[in-house]
């Protein structure tokens, strides 16, 4: 059995805390040209500025498609969190320049991004207005534990909970830095849940235990969760889990190359809810 050292685990992750984790991935295109007044480079500052305007915009389209409350003031809440959203560029799919026989030469870019919305105003959101299991409203996901406190030789449980259908990785980081992935693992392979399920961890064929063992440190529990296929990150087997072998500031950057597809069924999918939440862990005998 592998034991990984644990401690005081924050019981539950309050609605407020879940959705300071909240984003949307998409994919957006920029046009900029040339004409009198631009220089090369600003002309794909310009391309890019776009890009990322137009990100903001799908995805806070794609979020009020997605969003069914019966409080109008809450969905007008949830736009303007989105009108103040951090947009964050993940990859750049295209870069080029183009000849256009009416404006001469054109700069061409398409981006994937990371859409953040305002956290503050998602955090005024989550403070009573809604029920944070609502699968109608943006993918958030609880973790919990058994109690607060845990000292050195006993166990202890992680519980799971989503709003909604989700993928998703949980890792375990320890007070050096490094990263093991608990879920998936190699003898539990399932990385989509069912929304309103607790799932516990370890549980079914895990073959680990989350046993509380020097040396003493802050630690803790990151969970990645997507309402599509995560991105892959380089993992090398050990025991019932995986040591991460990708650099830790690029976990969650490879994590959020979530593939996005072109269509589902009749309804065209332009963007993919993200969340990402910690639990801080404390150490002591």
């Amino acid at each position: 059995m592998l034991r990984i050292m644990l401690s005081v685990l924050i019981c539950l992750v309050s609605a407020a805390e879940a959705y300071s984790g909240q984003s949307t991935i998409t994919e957006a295109q920029g046009y900029a040209c040339m004409g009198i007044e631009k220089s090369r480079q600003q002309t794909e500052q310009a391309a890019m500025a776009e890009a990322k305007k137009n990100a903001a915009s799908q995805a806070a389209t794609y979020v009020k498609s997605e969003t069914t409350v019966k409080n109008f003031q809450v969905e007008e809440d949830m736009m303007n969190a989105y009108s103040l959203a951090t947009v964050k560029i993940l990859e750049t799919l295209e870069s080029r320049w183009v000849k256009d026989e009416r404006a001469g030469e054109c700069f061409r870019v398409r981006i994937k991004a990371d859409v953040v919305p305002d956290e503050k105003a998602m955090k005024d959101i989550a403070g009573g207005k809604f029920a944070s299991d609502d699968p109608g409203l943006p993918l958030h996901v609880t973790l919990s534990s058994e109690k607060k406190e845990y000292r050195s030789g006993e166990k202890m449980k992680i519980y799971m909970k989503g709003n909604k259908p989700f993928y998703a990785r949980v890792l375990y980081r320890n007070s050096k830095g490094e990263f093991l992935q608990l879920l998936p693992n190699p003898y539990r392979e399932e990385n989509y849940f069912q929304g309103g399920v607790i799932y516990e961890i370890p549980a079914g064929n895990d073959r680990y235990d989350l046993e509380v063992t020097p040396p003493f440190g802050e630690e803790g529990v990151v969970l990645y969760a997507s309402t599509s296929p995560l991105g892959a990150i380089k993992l090398k087997k050990e025991g019932g889990v995986y040591q991460v072998k990708t650099e830790a500031d690029d976990i969650g950057v490879k994590t959020r190359g979530v593939k996005i597809v072109g269509s589902t069924g009749k309804k065209e999918q332009r963007a993919s809810e993200f969340y990402e939440g910690t639990l801080v862990v404390k150490t002591r005998e």
